[in-house]
């Protein structure tokens, strides 16, 4: 990690430079092992390494320029002398491709921003060859051709994925978000009125603090309603085979579930939907061996110890996850919070970059994968809190944005020290602190998400989770709440469990806890590294299961206000959010996958 600011370009030019000579090799080798797709083996050292210049540099850039590992093929149609451009963000990851049509300089150059919607089956390439051509797994395509052509007729559509070259491609338009009432007063007080943030601050504090606070009386105990096969349960105080039992108010249909009863730290199949498991508790029932220790945390106040919160488990054998980025959020420009002495004169934003454009964003999961998506849920932090105010990383890499990656284009950078959930081309989903080192996996990541620091780190002598060194710390940490360090709030997480040789990603809804109680919940959990994902309010915190029975789809939030998140057709049907409709907020969705 190293400190940059705009007094230390020249400090700031030779660390990149020593960085590249560090990370050339690596790239080198991934050219020679033919490493990813044949297109990605065909693009030479030197462009490789001019690529990482460019994105290394401290300067404005265009988001193109923030794509180290991009192809670019060019051709000229004989005809017209129109020239035509595509350049594969990541040949790695074959997800993401920009068309440009036109000459660069000429005012008239358009960009289009292609989908592959099958990254490992279908290769997408430019034919220089006689009269130029798309190739989409050996069949031609020529979408510029035409008046109006293909793509004017698509883009003209205004639908979010518009297909092309019979329906093998999707042009992705730009439409807006949809956003809720809470949202939209919110980000007009933070853009409009002198002092909005804290006007919006105040309200939080003063008039829904606790507000989704839930919580229940001990109704008795049991010890049933273990699943051999599912995640391991939490690890709770009290005699071995006995477990409080709760009400629970969650919104979800359970199997082995009566009248809304569970059994404090156990796991319950969701009806009619595979592979997925419900548990509840209250932090007070964790086994005192957790909340004294290891690891330091903070003693929890009596609110959050009885306040009832729900885990959501997906077992990863079965599932790929997703990730996409919403029309507004998080944003590419400067947070307010770091401050103005570290930001390079000229930048855009800390990744030289305001925007997306020509990329477009949608917040939504492509229509070619909703008939296998089982889960929803929101990413994290808008930009504009994504960045630190206070402690050693608001000084350092200009503030420490919260990065992010879609279908493996690199629309922020990842950080050091930050809590990472990311997902390999081979499906492989992890979530780690990143460390630059791990530079060295970006060519192989599809996606990825940054959310703050650690609420659990892997202990390298036990191998358990261990609260992280910030857990403690509200400005260090960045874990938001009130200006007092009042970090009580409403709050979701996530973390990996890996129990009876499965993974599982576990999402965790707090309805009131500090970073404290959410350590040592994670921690009775079994699991062994964990992360906050975003707080405060219920659409920052949705989750959404999808059921299938009968051919209908079943829409089932974790809570049921959050339909409010959710929007009504005019005939007055239910139009999930994320599925139905592109959102201004990112988020994760969970695939079965394709073998079953």
């Amino acid at each position: 990690m190293h400190a940059i600011s705009s007094d230390t370009r020249k400090t700031a030019a030779g660390l990149c430079n020593r960085y590249r000579r560090a990370i050339a090799p690596i790239l080198l080798l991934f050219i020679l092992t033919g490493a990813g797709t044949t297109a990605a083996s065909a693009q030479s050292a030197e462009e490789m390494i001019g690529q990482r210049a460019q994105y290394d540099a401290v300067r404005p850039k265009t988001i193109v320029e923030l794509q180290p590992f991009r192809r670019e093929t060019s051709a000229v149609l004989p005809a017209t002398g129109v020239e035509l451009t595509l350049i594969n963000l990541n040949p790695t990851i074959n997800g993401w491709f920009l068309l440009q049509v036109g000459s660069d300089g000429s005012g008239k150059r358009q960009s289009y921003h292609l989908e592959n919607p099958d990254r490992a089956g279908q290769t997408v390439e430019l034919a220089v060859g006689g009269v130029p051509s798309l190739m989409v797994n050996g069949q031609k395509c020529e979408p510029w051709q035409g008046d109006p052509s293909e793509l004017d007729v698509a883009r003209e559509s205004g639908v979010p994925f518009a297909p092309i070259c019979q329906g093998r491609l999707y042009l992705r338009n730009q439409v807006p978000g949809s956003r809720t009432t809470l949202e939209r007063t919110t980000d007009f007080l933070r853009d409009y009125v002198w002092n909005g943030e804290e006007v919006v601050r105040f309200v939080r504090d003063n008039f829904f603090k606790d507000s989704n606070f839930e919580t229940s009386e001990v109704v008795g105990e049991t010890g049933s309603g273990r699943i051999d096969s599912g995640p391991a349960p939490a690890r709770i105080e009290g005699q071995s085979g006995s477990r409080p039992v709760i009400w629970a108010q969650h919104g979800l249909g359970l199997a082995g579930v009566t009248k809304g009863q569970m059994a404090a730290g156990l796991w319950y199949p969701v009806a009619g939907l595979a592979d997925v498991y419900v548990s509840t508790i209250q932090p007070r029932m964790i086994s005192s061996e957790i909340l004294n220790g290891p690891g330091k945390a903070n003693r929890l106040d009596s609110v959050e110890s009885q306040a009832t919160d729900y885990m959501v488990a997906f077992d990863l054998d079965h599932f790929e996850l997703g990730f996409s980025v919403g029309t507004d959020h998080p944003g590419l420009g400067w947070s307010p919070r770091p401050p103005l002495s570290i930001r390079p004169r000229g930048m855009p934003g800390p990744d030289g970059i305001s925007s997306p454009e020509p990329l477009v964003t949608l917040g939504m999961v492509n229509p070619d994968l909703t008939n296998q998506t089982v889960a929803t849920f929101t990413g994290g932090f808008k930009r504009h809190h994504g960045a630190f105010k206070y402690g050693d990383l608001a000084s350092v890499n200009f503030g420490t944005h919260y990065g992010f990656i879609e279908q493996g284009a690199i629309m922020s950078k990842l950080q050091p020290e930050l809590s990472t959930l990311y997902v390999l081309q081979d499906g492989t989903v992890g979530m780690k602190t990143w460390h630059e080192h791990d530079n060295a996996l970006l060519p192989q990541i599809v996606s990825a998400r940054q959310n703050g620091v650690p609420l659990l780190e892997t202990d390298h002598d036990t191998g358990l989770g261990i609260p992280g060194p910030r857990v403690t710390q509200w400005g260090a940490g960045n874990w938001s709440g009130s200006a007092n360090a009042d970090l009580r709030t409403l709050r979701a997480g996530g973390c990996i469990q890996e129990a009876g040789g499965k993974r599982f990603l576990i999402y965790g809804y707090f309805s009131t806890a500090t970073p404290s109680a959410m350590a040592r919940t994670f921690q009775a959990y079994g699991c062994k590294y964990a992360m906050l994902l975003d707080m405060n309010a219920l659409v920052h915190t949705y989750l959404a299961l999808y059921v299938r029975t009968e051919g209908k789809v079943h829409v089932e939030h974790l809570i049921t206000g959050m339909t409010e998140a959710d929007t009504r057709s005019a005939d007055g049907n239910l139009v999930p959010r994320f599925i139905g409709i592109p959102d201004n907020r990112d988020l994760f969705y969970l695939v079965r996958r394709e073998e079953e």
